[in-house]
């Protein structure tokens, strides 16, 4: 397949995504926050039970786990590999990071809050490209397609490319552009 032909066929699945065919993008959008939460309950729930000794906490982690794995299907319809896995540490890591930021900017750190944020939002676009099929694994490794992706998205959907070549910034864009939680 030419560079070309991938190009059109990511820009095709990412129109669909636009046109509400493939996601209810605003509902997932809200349930991702929410099974980022259920991830964090399901944590804390382990850790308490390991201070306090309590196996109470554990079964209060089993049904809590059993709820995340089945909204969590609502989002990742299909999978090969590891990608349910990783997709569920992607959410989680992303939580992570916005607590911490969130942390930071209660200290007064701005800069480590922001950094915080980035890697947030890129982890959590990277979950979001992973499982909305816009790049595949084996299309990542192809730098020059990437890059030629998002200078035919900018040009065509006259969003803002960021300069930086790296390839979270092209996520990013690429799902700027998809992704909208406010979408009714």
């Amino acid at each position: 397949m030419s560079l070309e032909d991938k190009m059109e066929k990511i820009l095709k699945k990412i129109e669909k995504v636009k046109q509400g065919d493939k996601l209810d993008l605003s509902s997932d959008e809200d349930l991702s926050i929410g099974i980022m939460n259920l991830i964090s309950i399901e944590e804390h729930l382990f850790y308490t039970a390991q201070k306090t000794n309590n196996s109470v906490y554990l079964g209060l982690l089993k049904e809590v786990r059993e709820m995340r794995v089945e909204l969590l299907k609502k989002i990742i319809k299909e999978y090969e590999g590891e990608v349910w896995c990783i997709s569920k540490h992607l959410l989680a890591s992303s939580m992570r990071m916005m607590e911490v930021g969130t942390k930071a900017l209660g200290k007064g750190d701005s800069a480590e809050a922001k950094d915080m944020f980035n890697k947030a939002y890129d982890l959590y676009s990277m979950f979001w490209a992973l499982n909305l099929n816009l790049i595949k694994p084996e299309e990542i490794k192809d730098k020059k397609m990437l890059s030629d992706m998002a200078a035919s998205e900018q040009k065509e959907n006259k969003i803002e490319i960021t300069t930086d070549k790296n390839f979270m910034s092209k996520v990013k864009s690429i799902l700027k552009k998809a992704l909208d939680c406010c979408r009714e």
